[in-house]
């Protein structure tokens, strides 16, 4: 194949030329990727459309944690669970679909993955009261769908999209952690109209996946064709990503995020509503449906902050990128060091004022929502692209063992260990001392971030410029 000269080697140029003269084609043409740039744009709207979905159906639980509790007749550590097994399911099988994910149609993985996601999904909503053992089950069988999709999406937008432009779309595509976490704000009755309204739309994600992405092709966009690359087993690969201190690091930084988020996720709207019980301004939850009316207000800061904070951090790197190429982990660390006091003081607060509760956990979560896009970028722009899926499964293996896999469950026991009598102070008490735990973990993830900043200038060049060991010994 002949590459017209005005084409540049990310694939940006002006397109073939007509007969040698240089006109351009009066149709829409092909990046390298293989995929045009409106294709492009409605395959990030698609999985942007299914990430949405993705969070929508991990933080329904939460929503409703204390209709759940009274349901089945469950205590704290028991409820942390359901949280728990999701993540461990979703976790220990992020590898094997990150392995599918480097070597085959990445499209019909995800295919297979979501319909399986939304059958089960649908099961989930005819379980009764005497059988919470079935909810644990299925809660862990939703990991297979959300494991066949979040450890290919973001490198498919990778294989699209460069630069600026990557960034742009992996801030879009993130935008749906916040929205989807909206969920939270479900009443009981509105929970079982979710769960039985979610499997259908996980099938129209389904038909929008076959009719509407288009596979790009692996790092073509990049300058690096996929045949170019020559895949290494498996463990080679993942020796390489363990000799990438960037990404190592980073991954590190992003496990004290998950750990945060995920024990917020899971116990800020039950801390609240115990707040409220514990200073008088709400009656304890003895039948249900429970009040959640802290739950709306929780869901509202969250997907406001969360806007707030993927674009704030999107933005403020952009501009510090002009100053240093070591903006993207700065930033990082910025957003959890500037997180951790405001999460320390609207857990101190909750027994004092709910008005500066509620304005320290906005401020709070608006600095821990900005790592999310910038830390993707850097795993993409850090490995090369025949191993992206493959670090991407690393990444969900290691943020979520360490991360929100273990800290609901943990938060949870360490706030019935705490607790001295069932009273409702010391329902309220020793879920505020477990919750401080938060603060000290986010500012251990800011200092993973600043050691990421030392590396991240050789690791980038190591992955733009990378050559297979056998054409570096012939060259």
């Amino acid at each position: 194949h002949l590459i017209p000269e005005t084409e540049s080697v990310f694939g940006f140029g002006e397109g073939p030329t007509c007969n040698g003269v240089g006109s351009p084609q009066p149709e829409e043409e092909e990046s390298a990727s293989g995929v045009s740039d409106k294709r492009a744009k409605l395959t990030v709207a698609v999985l942007c459309y299914i990430n949405l979905l993705n969070y929508m159906d991990r933080f329904t639980v939460a929503g409703v944690l204390p209709d759940i509790e009274l349901f089945f007749r469950i205590g704290d550590g028991t409820s942390g669970l359901l949280q728990t097994v999701f993540i461990c399911s979703y976790m220990f099988l992020a590898p094997l679909f990150g392995y599918l994910g480097d070597r085959y149609n990445r499209k019909l993985i995800m295919c297979v993955g979501i319909f399986f996601w939304s059958v089960v999904t649908l099961a989930s909503s005819f379980i009764g009261k005497d059988h919470f053992w079935a909810l644990l089950l299925t809660r862990g069988l939703v990991g297979v769908g959300e494991a066949s999709y979040s450890t290919i999406a973001p490198t498919i937008i990778a294989d699209l999209f460069i630069k600026e432009k990557r960034t742009n779309m992996l801030s879009i595509f993130y935008f749906a952690i916040p929205v989807g976490r909206w969920d939270n704000i479900h009443t009981g009755a509105v929970y079982t109209t979710t769960i039985s309204v979610t499997p259908g739309l996980g099938l129209l994600a389904v038909i929008l996946l076959l009719f509407v992405v288009q596979e790009p092709k692996r790092g073509a966009i990049e300058a690096h064709p996929e045949h170019t690359l020559h895949r290494t087993s498996w463990l080679a690969d993942i020796k390489a990503l363990c000799r990438n201190p960037s990404f190592v690091l980073s991954t590190f930084g992003f496990t004290t995020v998950a750990f945060v988020t995920g024990s917020l996720a899971l116990w800020a709207p039950a801390f609240l509503f115990r707040a409220g019980v514990f200073t008088g301004e709400k009656q304890p939850c003895l039948k249900a449906p429970c009040d959640n009316s802290d739950s709306l207000i929780f869901g509202i800061i969250t997907v406001v902050t969360g806007i707030l904070g993927v674009a704030s951090g999107v933005q403020a790197s952009k501009k510090l990128r002009i100053k240093t190429p070591r903006a993207d982990p700065l930033v990082c660390a910025a957003g959890l060091l500037l997180a951790a006091p405001f999460l320390y003081l609207s857990i101190v607060f909750a027994q004092a004022s709910t008005a500066a509760t509620y304005v320290f956990i906005f401020l709070g979560e608006t600095f821990l929502s900005m790592n999310w896009a910038i830390v993707a970028d850097i795993l993409l722009y850090v490995v090369i692209p025949t191993r992206r899926s493959t670090a991407e499964a690393f990444q969900i293996v290691l943020s979520h063992l360490l991360g929100d896999a273990i800290s609901p469950y943990l938060i949870g026991v360490v706030s019935d260990s705490i607790k001295k009598s069932d009273s409702y102070m010391w329902e309220f008490r020793s879920l505020q001392m477990s919750l401080l735990l938060c603060s000290f973990v986010a500012v251990g993830g800011g200092a993973f971030f600043l050691a990421t900043a030392i590396f991240i200038e050789k690791d980038r060049h190591l992955a733009e410029n990378y050559m297979p060991s056998g054409e570096r010994s012939h060259r």
